[in-house]
């Protein structure tokens, strides 16, 4: 009896024993997962300043369209076809590369009538293209802009003027955004009296504002010559805005 009390005693210290080995186990790896790492402090201040620098853009991004209607979608087809294909060919004429040459859209719609008398009447097919273009010669805006008018586009505009390499003015204004950073963190620490320690957190966010301009013509090409108009390309401002988060010693 007293064999199997002692063996029944000892299986139980055993369980026991593995149980707590296994929950130590357990713990020690959810401190590893810690170890090396940091933890926030407590105390810590955050100081924000924005950059800003203006840029003379270097590219305009235009939209062009050509759209044309027919009694069938072959007749809307191919005249359609005629006035895009001039377009292109405009287009690769004035200089434009074949990759700054892309179509955003193309579409086939039936096209209706609404009468009183009659209601609902068939009208015929409306085929439609869209080309978004780069320009990157920004002297030839104006006289594009009119040309593939002439060639039959009879939608044009959103016109955006970017900044090539916009990472450098990024980088400019960001340079620009910590030197304020750092010397408002300067002042407040001297203003609250207190010091900072080392800096725990940096977030960092920006923008660009550039100048927006549509130009929209209703001809259908093959008239009188279009006018150039005179598009100017302004600055663009890039804004990069930083959040600096210190320890307060």
């Amino acid at each position: 009896m007293f064999d199997k009390n002692l063996t029944r005693l000892l299986s139980i210290l055993v369980i026991v024993l593995a149980i707590f080995l296994a929950i130590q186990a357990y713990n020690g790896f959810q401190e590893g997962k810690y170890i090396g790492k940091d933890i926030m402090p407590s105390n810590t201040i955050t100081v924000s300043a924005a950059g800003e620098v203006f840029a003379k853009p270097d590219i305009a991004q235009i939209s062009v369209s050509a759209v044309r209607e027919a009694k069938t979608v072959l007749e809307a087809q191919k005249s359609h076809t005629e006035s895009i294909n001039k377009i292109v060919a405009y287009l690769k004429d004035s200089g434009i590369e074949e990759k700054d040459i892309r179509t955003s859209a193309y579409n086939i719609y039936p096209r209706y009538d609404y009468l009183r008398d009659k209601g609902q009447v068939f009208r015929g097919y409306e085929v439609s293209q869209t080309l978004d273009v780069k320009i990157r010669d920004l002297e030839k805006v104006g006289k594009i802009l009119g040309g593939v008018a002439e060639m039959g586009a009879n939608q044009v505009g959103g016109i955006n003027f970017v900044i090539d390499d916009e990472d450098a003015v990024k980088e400019e204004a960001r340079k620009q955004a910590i030197d304020k950073a750092k010397e408002k963190a300067d002042q407040i620490a001297k203003d609250l009296g207190v010091s900072f320690g080392r800096l725990v957190s940096f977030y960092e966010s920006s923008g660009d504002f550039p100048i927006y301009r549509s130009y929209m013509t209703e001809g259908m090409g093959g008239a009188e010559p279009v006018p150039v108009p005179e598009i100017p390309s302004g600055e663009n401002k890039v804004t990069v805005t930083i959040n600096l988060t210190y320890e307060i010693k």
